[in-house]
Protein backbone atom coordinates (compact mmCIF):
# COMPACT_ATOMS: atom_id res chain seq x y z
CA UNK A 1 0.00 0.00 0.00
CA UNK A 2 1.34 3.35 -0.46
CA UNK A 3 2.50 5.27 2.77
CA UNK A 4 1.15 8.31 2.08
CA UNK A 5 -2.26 6.90 1.81
CA UNK A 6 -1.47 4.30 4.76
CA UNK A 7 -0.41 7.11 7.13
CA UNK A 8 -3.34 9.83 6.38
CA UNK A 9 -5.26 6.43 7.24
CA UNK A 10 -4.31 5.55 10.25
CA UNK A 11 -3.59 9.19 11.72
CA UNK A 12 -7.59 9.83 10.35
CA UNK A 13 -8.69 6.75 12.23
CA UNK A 14 -7.17 8.01 15.47
CA UNK A 15 -8.39 11.60 14.96
CA UNK A 16 -11.76 10.58 14.20
CA UNK A 17 -12.30 7.80 16.95
CA UNK A 18 -9.95 9.23 19.95
CA UNK A 19 -11.75 11.27 22.54
CA UNK A 20 -9.80 13.47 25.05
CA UNK A 21 -7.36 15.35 22.54
CA UNK A 22 -3.56 14.90 21.97
CA UNK A 23 -2.49 12.60 25.23
CA UNK A 24 -5.74 10.25 24.64
CA UNK A 25 -4.31 9.34 20.77
CA UNK A 26 -0.07 8.98 22.14
CA UNK A 27 -1.10 4.96 22.83
CA UNK A 28 -3.16 4.71 19.86
CA UNK A 29 -0.28 6.60 17.64
CA UNK A 30 2.41 4.58 18.83
CA UNK A 31 0.92 1.69 18.97
CA UNK A 32 0.07 1.86 15.17
CA UNK A 33 3.30 3.63 14.45
CA UNK A 34 5.84 1.90 16.86
CA UNK A 35 4.58 -1.92 17.56
CA UNK A 36 2.42 -2.50 14.56
CA UNK A 37 4.11 -1.38 11.65
CA UNK A 38 7.68 -0.39 12.81
CA UNK A 39 8.14 2.68 11.15
CA UNK A 40 9.69 4.63 13.88
CA UNK A 41 12.01 3.26 17.31
CA UNK A 42 10.33 2.95 20.03
CA UNK A 43 12.83 5.46 21.80
CA UNK A 44 12.77 7.88 18.68
CA UNK A 45 8.90 7.85 18.99
CA UNK A 46 9.27 9.15 22.96
CA UNK A 47 11.99 11.75 21.65
CA UNK A 48 9.73 13.03 18.83
CA UNK A 49 6.82 12.99 21.72
CA UNK A 50 9.26 14.89 23.99
CA UNK A 51 9.79 17.61 21.09
CA UNK A 52 5.83 17.32 19.96
CA UNK A 53 5.52 18.53 23.88
CA UNK A 54 8.06 20.98 23.96
CA UNK A 55 6.91 22.88 21.19
CA UNK A 56 4.09 25.88 20.63
CA UNK A 57 0.90 24.14 19.18
CA UNK A 58 -1.50 20.66 19.89
CA UNK A 59 0.42 18.01 20.78
CA UNK A 60 -1.98 15.56 18.26
CA UNK A 61 -0.97 17.75 15.21
CA UNK A 62 2.62 18.51 16.14
CA UNK A 63 3.71 14.29 17.09
CA UNK A 64 1.95 13.81 13.61
CA UNK A 65 3.86 16.44 12.06
CA UNK A 66 7.17 15.21 13.42
CA UNK A 67 6.06 11.57 12.60
CA UNK A 68 5.19 12.41 9.13
CA UNK A 69 8.33 14.35 8.15
CA UNK A 70 10.26 11.58 10.04
CA UNK A 71 9.10 9.05 7.88
CA UNK A 72 8.53 10.79 4.56
CA UNK A 73 9.80 14.74 4.90
CA UNK A 74 7.89 17.87 4.67
CA UNK A 75 4.98 15.79 2.18
CA UNK A 76 4.91 12.88 5.13
CA UNK A 77 4.30 15.99 7.38
CA UNK A 78 1.37 17.42 5.70
CA UNK A 79 -0.02 14.06 5.51
CA UNK A 80 -0.55 13.07 8.67
CA UNK A 81 -1.20 16.49 9.91
CA UNK A 82 -4.23 16.48 7.43
CA UNK A 83 -5.04 13.37 8.60
CA UNK A 84 -5.02 13.93 12.75
CA UNK A 85 -6.74 17.28 11.86
CA UNK A 86 -9.61 16.70 9.09
CA UNK A 87 -11.94 14.45 11.23
CA UNK A 88 -11.79 16.81 14.60
CA UNK A 89 -12.41 19.51 11.96
CA UNK A 90 -15.33 17.92 9.76
CA UNK A 91 -17.14 16.71 13.47
CA UNK A 92 -16.84 20.14 14.52
CA UNK A 93 -18.63 21.52 11.88
CA UNK A 94 -21.13 18.91 12.01
CA UNK A 95 -21.42 19.83 15.46
CA UNK A 96 -21.94 23.58 15.39
CA UNK A 97 -24.28 22.61 12.52
CA UNK A 98 -26.60 20.83 14.61
CA UNK A 99 -25.59 21.82 18.42
CA UNK A 100 -28.71 23.82 19.25
CA UNK A 101 -30.94 20.77 18.45
CA UNK A 102 -29.18 18.36 20.50
CA UNK A 103 -27.69 21.30 23.46
CA UNK A 104 -30.29 20.24 26.37
CA UNK A 105 -30.43 16.31 25.86
CA UNK A 106 -30.32 14.55 29.36
CA UNK A 107 -29.10 11.34 27.11
CA UNK A 108 -26.12 13.31 25.45
CA UNK A 109 -25.26 15.34 28.46
CA UNK A 110 -25.28 11.33 30.26
CA UNK A 111 -22.92 10.01 27.20
CA UNK A 112 -20.41 12.87 27.89
CA UNK A 113 -20.33 12.50 31.40
CA UNK A 114 -20.03 8.80 31.29
CA UNK A 115 -17.12 9.37 28.26
CA UNK A 116 -14.85 11.78 31.10
CA UNK A 117 -13.78 9.15 33.47
CA UNK A 118 -12.50 7.15 30.46
CA UNK A 119 -10.81 10.79 29.17
CA UNK A 120 -9.07 10.17 32.13
CA UNK A 121 -7.80 6.80 32.14
CA UNK A 122 -6.36 7.48 27.84
CA UNK A 123 -4.58 10.34 29.08
CA UNK A 124 -2.71 8.31 32.03
CA UNK A 125 -2.38 4.78 30.35
CA UNK A 126 0.37 6.89 27.99
CA UNK A 127 2.27 8.59 31.17
CA UNK A 128 3.18 5.22 33.17
CA UNK A 129 4.39 4.19 29.52
CA UNK A 130 6.79 7.12 28.85
CA UNK A 131 7.93 6.86 32.43
CA UNK A 132 8.69 3.58 31.69
CA UNK A 133 10.71 4.43 28.75
CA UNK A 134 12.36 7.23 30.02
CA UNK A 135 13.40 5.26 32.77
CA UNK A 136 11.96 7.17 35.99
CA UNK A 137 12.83 5.21 38.89
CA UNK A 138 12.92 5.04 42.64
CA UNK A 139 16.27 7.51 42.18
CA UNK A 140 14.72 10.00 40.00
CA UNK A 141 10.56 9.50 40.25
CA UNK A 142 11.19 13.00 42.41
CA UNK A 143 11.39 14.85 39.11
CA UNK A 144 8.14 14.47 37.66
CA UNK A 145 6.35 14.46 41.10
CA UNK A 146 7.64 17.84 41.75
CA UNK A 147 7.15 19.37 38.42
CA UNK A 148 3.29 18.36 38.08
CA UNK A 149 3.07 19.42 42.03
CA UNK A 150 4.38 22.79 40.53
CA UNK A 151 2.14 23.23 37.09
CA UNK A 152 -0.73 22.12 39.33
CA UNK A 153 -0.60 23.19 42.88
CA UNK A 154 1.50 25.84 42.42
CA UNK A 155 0.42 27.17 38.74
CA UNK A 156 3.96 27.76 37.66
CA UNK A 157 4.07 27.55 33.80
CA UNK A 158 5.41 24.18 32.07
CA UNK A 159 7.39 26.18 30.30
CA UNK A 160 9.67 27.15 33.15
CA UNK A 161 9.37 23.67 34.16
CA UNK A 162 11.16 22.62 31.00
CA UNK A 163 13.50 25.16 30.70
CA UNK A 164 14.44 24.54 34.30
CA UNK A 165 14.49 20.14 33.45
CA UNK A 166 16.64 20.90 30.63
CA UNK A 167 19.25 23.25 32.79
CA UNK A 168 19.12 20.52 35.30
CA UNK A 169 19.89 17.79 33.11
CA UNK A 170 22.63 19.91 31.26
CA UNK A 171 24.39 20.52 35.00
CA UNK A 172 24.44 16.71 35.92
CA UNK A 173 25.75 15.83 32.23
CA UNK A 174 28.64 18.10 33.48
CA UNK A 175 29.13 17.12 36.85
CA UNK A 176 28.90 13.47 36.00
CA UNK A 177 31.34 14.16 33.41
CA UNK A 178 33.76 15.81 35.53
CA UNK A 179 33.13 12.95 38.45
CA UNK A 180 33.92 10.61 35.65
CA UNK A 181 37.15 12.46 34.13
CA UNK A 182 38.36 12.57 38.20
CA UNK A 183 37.85 8.75 38.76
CA UNK A 184 39.55 7.92 35.65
Amino acid sequence: MNIYLDAFSIFFKIGAFTIGGGYAMVPLIEDEIVTKRHWIAKEDFIDLLAIAQSSPGILAVNISIFIGYRLRGIRGSVITALGTVLPSFLIILAIALFFHNFKDNTVVERIFKGIRPAVVALIAAPTFSMAKSAHINRYNVWIPIVSALLIWLLGFSPIWIIIGAGLGGYIYGIVSRKNTSKTS
